[in-house]
């Protein structure tokens, strides 16, 4: 047998991965659980979504190559959709490069910045992705603290107590996943001079902007902005396209160069039929908005009840596509496992984002209101 690299033996397989199998299995035999773990919409996208996509999937050259850099017409809807949502100008040729998905972004922009020795900083908890993509970049992990008593922000004014001189990036995401806490204006403005005093790129993931967020906003917005962030954004959660794999990166014209740099070697360009698709959703109404929101606050009323009945604490005012909630113990395993084993039902446990997580359980708005409600009558019969 050969061995894999070395880089490969460092990386763990993603929890949800063994996860799902595990609950796969006990499909089969005959538990049919109820899934409210992962964060993929049940909800269609926009209705001219889908017609884009029909009719031009039926044109001639449609499964040709395209650019490495996406459609102009999709470049160009991106700029027109940050003008629209966060008053933010952006230069469609230079300044947007779509990709296949923010998640590969995210890889992307590790491989196109760090080198070894250097540092990143990644949020605790946080997206698992940012830790992972940064070791298989040859980085070094350095996580920051979020806690609820800080409001799940980072506190800038320890950090610039410490000795940065190894970091190169750091990885922030509003609203935030798991938590759904949001970000202020004065937040941002932090993070960029912070950026700007340390020679630190700062990466802003932000696919939840539109999720049960009131103030939708963008780093990109706050001035000096353009001269230490990226902003990665991502038609998976708000238009309901997780599968469809469109997103795109935005900042600094040299910046992006240097993401195309790696991305051209990494893949062979997007589907014009999807990027053509992704047009129509970007020029989405804010009703869509709206319409999608009304039925996750809905959702959301009934997970709110399901951590009523652990006796879980949770935040009201949070936003994004999940309920984020601490539980009365110290192994928030120990209780997802219990619900899955006694009641059918899976709920993320929040240590696979980090060990601020340990206290917490998170569940996902991304099955109906039957089945919600199935859980928690699931639940309630296991007590």
């Amino acid at each position: 047998m050969i061995a894999p690299s070395q880089r490969i033996g460092d990386v763990k397989s993603y929890y949800f991965a063994t996860k799902l199998a595990e609950i796969r299995q006990l499909n089969t035999e005959g538990k049919a659980i109820v899934n409210l773990g992962i964060g993929s919409p049940d909800l269609p996208p926009p209705d001219a979504v889908i017609k884009a996509l029909q009719v031009s999937a039926a044109q001639e050259g449609a499964s040709r190559y395209q650019s490495y850099s996406g459609i102009a017409e999709l470049r160009e809807a991106f700029a027109t959709f940050y003008k629209r949502h966060f008053a933010t100008k952006l230069d469609s040729q230079t300044e947007i490069l779509p990709l296949i998905g923010s998640k590969e972004g995210i890889m992307h922009i590790s491989l196109a910045f760090i080198s070894a020795g250097d540092e990143v900083l990644v949020p605790n908890p946080g997206y698992p992705a940012y830790a992972m993509c940064t070791k298989l970049a040859g980085g070094t992990i350095r996580h920051y603290d979020l806690n609820a008593d800080g409001g799940w922000l980072p506190d800038l004014e320890a950090l610039a107590r410490q000795d940065l001189s190894k970091v190169k990036l750091m990885w922030v995401n509003y609203p935030h996943m798991p938590t759904g806490a949001v970000a202020s204006e004065q937040l941002f403005s932090d993070l960029v001079a912070f950026g700007k005093a340390n020679n630190i790129l700062i990466c802003h993931d932000s696919p939840y902007a539109f999720i049960l967020n009131d103030k939708p906003s963008s780093i990109l917005s706050t001035p000096g902005a353009m001269d230490t962030a990226l902003e990665l954004t991502s038609l998976s959660k708000c238009f309901n396209m997780s599968g469809w794999r469109v997103g795109a990166v935005a900042g600094n014209a040299t910046y992006i160069q240097y993401i195309m740099r790696f991305k051209s070697n990494m893949d062979s360009g997007m589907y014009k039929p999807i990027q053509l698709a992704a047009v129509e959703a970007l020029n989405s109404p804010n009703a869509w908005f709206e319409q999608m929101n009304a039925i996750y606050r809905k959702r959301r009323q009934i997970a709110w009840k399901i951590f009523d009945l652990l006796g879980c604490q949770y935040s009201t005012e949070s936003s994004g596509l999940f309920v984020w909630a601490k539980v009365g113990s110290n192994d928030a395993g120990t209780w997802s496992d219990k619900v899955l084993y006694d009641a059918n039902v899976f709920i993320t446990p929040g240590f696979i984002f980090g060990s601020n997580g340990n206290q917490y359980l998170r569940i996902a708005l991304c099955s109906d209101e039957a089945t919600l409600e199935q859980a928690y009558h699931r639940i309630s019969a296991s007590l």
